[in-house]
């Protein structure tokens, strides 16, 4: 059985259609993530918590804002650095929820939006810290903890301070 030709054409034309529609999901911005709070029974000396360590609203946001700064926060469950950032950035979010866009991707169940910020701002280790302004420049863009001392929300607070 030979597919005519405009089958073809109609079936190219879904299959282009789809991907496009895809595409377009991934960048289109969706509402920010929002009532950050760290998830219980979190350890900050070992790696025994399964949870994702930060739990809110919209935590499959994937986009960065183009009118103020964003932050993106990498990291999974069992990685007592990672909940030891998220403790951090949980902490400031209350003062800089309005004027930054906050974006958790959980590394173990990133959503299809959070794909592209994985290719682009993540390099392997956790939790990993982006922060790019809002003219979309990279100001921040390293794995690791943002202090040494669990609760020093110092630096972190000076990295979002030079975003706004």
């Amino acid at each position: 059985m030979k597919p005519n030709l405009k089958t073809l054409a109609v079936s190219v034309s879904i299959v282009v259609i789809l991907i496009f529609a895809i595409a377009l999901a991934a960048e289109v911005s969706g509402p920010p993530a929002t009532d950050l709070k760290l998830a219980p029974d979190l350890s900050f000396s070992d790696d025994s918590s399964s949870n994702f360590p930060i739990e809110g609203k919209n935590l499959n946001d994937g986009s960065v804002a183009n009118d103020h700064a964003t932050v993106i926060f990498f990291g999974t469950a069992n990685c007592w650095n990672t909940a030891r950032e998220a403790e951090r950035l949980v902490q400031v979010y209350p003062q800089y929820k309005d004027k930054i866009r906050f974006v958790v991707v959980d590394l173990r169940n990133p959503s299809l939006a959070q794909q592209a910020l994985i290719g682009r701002y993540y390099h392997g280790y956790i939790p990993t810290i982006a922060v790019i302004d809002r003219d979309g420049k990279v100001l921040y863009d390293r794995a690791g903890e943002t202090a040494s001392e669990r609760g020093d929300t110092s630096g972190l607070q000076k990295l979002l301070d030079s975003a706004r």
